[in-house]
């Protein structure tokens, strides 16, 4: 449990080191020097130009979001597993473990049970 203690510590120290962010993303104008930053807002698509000389700080604001983004899912996957443990205690037997299934659509699967008794 200390050593999932020093990795979340580590990851909360590593996401507050960040410094610049941005979501989207940045693409360049077909025949125009300058570029354009994509992004949603409040459900909506928003779009705004960016000289090149911007392009530089945007890009490394957008990176910054992507790690950030990353290292929040590691660390959400870290909790959810202390989480496990702390409920369920040591790895579950493989009979307990969470079984898959397939995914699908059941009208399908009730037409196929049709057609195969006709």
């Amino acid at each position: 449990m200390q050593i999932l203690d020093e990795r979340l510590a580590d990851l909360l120290k590593r996401m507050g080191s960040i410094q610049r962010m941005e979501r989207g993303k940045l693409c360049r104008m077909s025949g125009r020097p300058n570029y354009n930053h994509q992004t949603w807002q409040n459900g909506r698509n928003v779009v705004r130009y960016v000289k090149s000389e911007h392009v530089a700080p945007l890009t490394e604001a957008i990176e910054g979001y992507r790690q950030y983004m990353e290292l929040v899912q590691e660390y959400a996957d870290l909790v959810i597993e202390r989480t496990r443990q702390e409920i369920f205690g040591a790895e579950p037997a493989e009979d307990e473990k969470a079984k898959t299934r397939k995914t699908g659509s059941r009208k399908k699967s009730a037409a196929r049970k049709e057609v195969e008794e006709e």
